[in-house]
């Protein structure tokens, strides 16, 4: 496809110079763009609402887009409201899969799969289904789902674990390959799948309610360009791809011309914890262009932590899109005006056999973070602070009854806090920047499976402390009712990953105990957990920076390595407890105005004495028996207030 960066803005076009590149009117592209998202979404929406597998059913882990033909170089204009993830590999996914199976070898009716992931970005479980379109036996496009089917194969139930060696422990590789041949199913391709995954009672309506799915979205496609003409729905592939790369652009000649330099890390691999994994990023920015280097980050892990050179250009896009033009669409467009310098081999561009890729997004969002760390001086009051990075992900499997069950993202500290903006304070509740999901139910959480989820709530003095307060860190107390195998995956409690921007502070670290049943009777009370010194002296700690005499948090403690118990193998009544990072502060903590100040410790966000030491607000009065009774000492808060602008002066 010709890519053209005019001098005259899309909006500038008069009629006849927009016609003539896009050959169609203004108003039609913009219908036609609109309606191009309203197709994926359809089609998400569709799977969603007749999903099996929890993971799709309830944590929305899949995504949908539409590409161009190869003549135009499979552009992509239009993605669902869904994994973010996804959004960014789908274009090469679509664009690496169709040229090697050769599009020549498609017909209509056709669907073909790849799960890849030195192919087409993410892990083995997320599988690219792709359906050819053809209007008048021209290939005009493609129409595509990928999801995370709940099993395929490997070592681990699920696949999740940080502790797998090589792609041969990881699961089973599907190069492309039909799924369907003119609407029939491919014998061998499903007997590939189901002579190698577990759960397949819930994975074959999964299949077949996607493949129903791309049939929506193609007829869909088909009837738009029936109505409009085909030459008008290229036109508007190109018109939406075109502006988001020209807002970009606009949005990259708005920060200053530099270099600059962020950093991120995660904890360890699943070996030991003698080495950690950095994410080194220079943005240079020229103008109206830029360039994200990553040279010099630290080399592929030796367990399946890693994420691939897709997932990491996706980082780099979302990092980008979320800083600089959050308003206009993400398309494929959007990177045009950034080149990304990514040396082979390190933990997200990860290679085969060793470089395992499973968890990909725990080595991808610190690049992300690494981008807003690099950014945020010359955002200045746009920058945005950290979030909680690490999904901190909970795999459990046992039987139960005879029938066999798997969670996954459901019973750890996968949601959690964002960063304060000037806007104003984080939510504490949402799923990291990189991704877009839903909350799983509790009430569906402990319909499928054998536990009990006791606690899931705000944390008390987590979130980072500013004019805007971060997202306060999330407890999740799970307690587990059948005998289980565990595999527990926190990777960033070293260190705070919500870091504060523009005078904002920093957020607190997170951890991961679990307590034994005889240690659970011992210190629960009505079934619940609480959280003294004594409490966590019962506890065994899974990860984090810990006393490691009372097990309690402590930044000057010692760190315990997320996978020297590779798997955990628990009795009946045994207890987890997640604990996420806290999300960090935006501005002076000193300017938030005390009535939020008051009000925070009424909703117990934070202490009396933290609002006394982090923002200068002296509040009177008991707020766990008497919240609507707590009074600011207006005098006091002046004085102390005073005090401390002058010690910062």
């Amino acid at each position: 496809m010709v890519r053209v960066e005019p001098s005259v803005l899309i909006k500038d076009l008069d009629e006849d110079a927009f016609r003539a590149r896009y050959q169609c009117d203004r108003f039609t592209a913009t219908v036609l763009s609109s309606r191009l998202r309203y197709i994926v979404q359809h089609m998400c929406t569709g799977l969603l609402t007749n999903a099996f597998s929890v993971i799709l059913r309830d944590w929305y882990d899949f995504a949908s887009t539409i590409a161009g033909p190869p003549e135009l170089d499979y552009p992509t204009p239009a993605v669902s409201n869904s994994l973010v993830l996804f959004l960014g590999t789908m274009t090469d996914a679509v664009r690496n899969a169709v040229e090697e199976f050769g599009p020549q070898n498609l017909q209509p009716g056709d669907v073909l799969m790849c799960n890849d992931p030195y192919r087409i970005g993410t892990h083995v479980n997320d599988v690219c289904f792709i359906r050819p379109v053809f209007f008048e036996e021209r290939l005009v496009g493609f129409v595509n789902l990928q999801a995370h089917m709940l099993d395929m194969g490997g070592v681990v139930p699920a696949g999740f674990s940080g502790t797998k060696r090589n792609v041969y422990e990881n699961g089973l590789v599907i190069g492309p390959q039909l799924l369907y041949h003119s609407d029939r199913p491919v014998k061998s391709a499903w007997s590939l799948i189901f002579d190698n995954a577990r759960f397949g009672n819930l994975m074959l309506p999964d299949i077949k309610t996607i493949y129903q799915n791309l049939r929506l979205g193609e007829n869909l496609l088909l009837e738009t360009i029936q109505r409009y003409g085909v030459e008008s729905y290229l036109g508007a592939i190109r018109y939406a791809c075109d502006l988001s790369a020209e807002t970009m652009r606009q949005a990259l000649a708005r920060l200053p011309d530099g270099e600059f330099e962020g950093e991120d890390f995660i904890d360890c691999d699943g070996v030991d914890d003698s080495e950690e994994y950095h994410v080194k990023v220079k943005v240079r920015i020229r103008g109206d262009r830029a360039e994200v280097d990553l040279s010099g980050s630290s080399r592929q892990a030796r367990t399946s932590i890693n994420g691939g050179w897709l997932d990491a250009k996706t980082a780099v896009a979302v990092a980008l899109k979320y800083l600089l033009d959050p308003r206009s669409p993400f398309t494929s467009g959007t990177l045009r005006n950034v080149d990304v310098v990514l040396p082979e081999g390190t933990f997200f561009s990860a290679m085969p056999p060793d470089g395992a890729i499973f968890l990909y997004w725990e080595s991808t969002q610190p690049l992300l973070l690494a981008i807003f760390r690099a950014l945020k001086e010359a955002l200045g009051p746009n920058a945005v602070g950290g979030d909680y990075c690490s999904l901190n992900i909970h795999n459990a499997n046992g039987v139960r009854n005879g029938i066999p069950w798997v969670t996954m993202a459901q019973c750890g500290g996968e949601h959690g806090p964002w960063g304060a903006t000037k806007d104003g304070d984080a939510d504490s509740y949402m799923v990291f920047y990189l991704a877009n999901n839903l909350d799983p139910a509790t009430e569906a959480i402990e319909s499928d499976f054998p536990c009990v989820v006791l606690r899931k709530e705000y944390t008390t003095d987590t979130a980072g402390a500013g004019q805007h307060r971060g997202g306060a860190a999330v407890v999740k107390d799970t307690l587990w009712l059948t005998e289980a195998e565990h595999y527990s995956m926190p990777l960033h409690t070293k260190a705070p990953s919500g870091f504060g921007v523009y005078g904002g502070r920093d957020g607190a670290v997170g951890a991961v105990w679990v307590w034994e049943p005889e240690a659970y009777e011992q210190v629960q009370q009505a079934g619940l957990v609480g959280f003294d010194e004594a409490v966590y002296r019962q506890a065994t700690p899974v990860a984090g920076v810990l006393n490691p005499e009372t097990h309690a948090l402590d930044r000057q403690g010692r760190y315990f390595h997320f996978a020297r118990v590779p798997i955990w193998r628990t009795r009946p009544r045994t207890m987890f407890r997640y604990l996420t990072n806290g999300g960090g502060g935006w501005g002076n903590p000193l300017e938030r105005p005390p009535e939020r100040v008051l009000r925070d410790v009424r909703d117990e966000y934070i202490s009396i004495e933290a609002a006394r030491e982090l923002y200068g607000v002296v509040i009177r009065g008991d707020p766990y028996h008497d919240p609507e009774g707590l009074q600011i000492d207006y005098e006091a808060t002046q004085a102390l207030r005073s005090a401390a602008a002058g010690q910062n002066h």
